[in-house]
């Protein structure tokens, strides 16, 4: 007589999350991207040796060598319109603009070249890189160096533009940058470089241009991208101990802008609150506010709010948290959402 044994189990074999910082997060996007695709280039002022300012490049140009990351000279233009003659002869360039206002000079470039290449062309020239900015506030840094410029890519016609809130989506974002076919511009929170969670390097590359829900609530709607979300999470979860249910929606991709997700997500509360660190006028969350009325109106319950920097050159350093949206901010628009002005319907 035979026995019969159970197989025995296969092992799992798949890598389990790892804990990184958001700038840890980028350099593994960047490894791994180097790794895998020998078109990708990764350049920019003091990326190879030093690692970056932020050191979010540190090793790679030790372990890929100097062909594949190195320095550049300090001209921006320079980087940028190198960038854009790689990617026209079949390489994939990311290039890192040392801080957000650093990339001004470069800005006729990205506009005129990298924004407009595929259109000039019917499409016969791609420009399949990737232009780097760590922005925004948080660090303690002066005007040059805590600028949200966000509203000038999204203006540009031909410019892909991220911004990812979390570790693992620095990473998985990142990675779908790099395999983009057409110019992306990633911009990356430099007050979020050392923030921590879960990263599955093993995840499938996201499509780029869905948001998603970072948080639950059926009272109002806080819209967030970027160095913003945290502080949003943060304000829903001071608003549940008032008894209120805030959710919040990650934007994550500015350019394609996901409307389809966002309206949804307002439509479930029927009030929204836009938060940006950027000066409000004219700017992403008078865009973000503009499509949510039109398309939701007949859902609101009260006008959209918007809680953004103000508008004025970035403050000084011992004056930068009075700028920045606060968890008070935040809060102090939601309780202005019309709460007591609502009809009562009857059943």
């Amino acid at each position: 007589m035979t026995l019969m044994h159970d197989a025995p189990a296969t092992p799992d074999t798949t890598p389990a999350p790892i804990t990184m910082t958001m700038a840890q997060a980028i350099n593994r996007a960047l490894a791994d991207a180097l790794e895998t695709d020998p078109a990708v280039l990764v350049f920019g002022e003091d990326v190879g040796v030093l690692g970056g300012v932020f050191r979010v490049t540190d090793g790679l140009a030790a372990r890929f060598g100097d062909q594949r990351c190195f320095d550049t000279p300090l001209a921006e233009a320079g980087i940028v319109g190198t960038a854009v003659g790689m990617a026209m002869n079949g390489m994939r360039p990311v290039v890192e603009m040392q801080f957000d206002a650093f990339a001004y000079p470069a800005f006729e470039q990205i506009v005129d070249h990298v924004a407009k290449m595929g259109n000039r062309t019917r499409g016969a020239v791609r420009l399949p890189l990737v232009i780097r900015i760590p922005y925004a506030g948080g660090i303690g840094g002066v005007e040059h160096h805590s600028d949200s410029s966000e509203a000038y890519y999204v203006h540009t016609p031909g410019l892909t533009v991220v911004s990812p809130a979390t570790p693992q989506d620095a990473y998985s974002l990142l990675r779908a940058a790099i395999a983009f076919p057409d110019p992306v511009v990633f911009l990356e929170p430099k007050k979020l470089y050392w923030a921590t969670g879960q990263v599955d390097v093993t995840a499938p590359i996201p499509q780029l241009g869905r948001a998603r829900i970072a948080r639950a609530g059926t009272d109002a709607t806080l819209i967030a991208y970027g160095p913003s979300v945290p502080v949003a999470l943060a304000a829903a979860e001071a608003a549940e101990a008032e008894g209120r249910s805030l959710q919040v929606l990650d934007l994550r991709s500015l350019v394609p802008f996901d409307d389809e997700t966002v309206c949804d997500a307002v439509r479930s509360t029927g009030r929204a609150v836009v938060i940006a660190e950027a000066p409000g006028f004219a700017s992403v969350a008078s865009e973000i506010a503009a499509r949510v009325s039109e398309r939701c109106f007949h859902h609101l319950l009260a006008p959209v709010r918007r809680v953004t920097g103000f508008d004025t050159p970035f403050a000084p350093p011992k004056l930068e948290k009075y700028y920045l949206p606060s968890v008070d901010r935040i809060l102090d628009a939601v309780d202005d959402l019309q709460w007591d002005d609502v009809p009562v319907v009857e059943s």
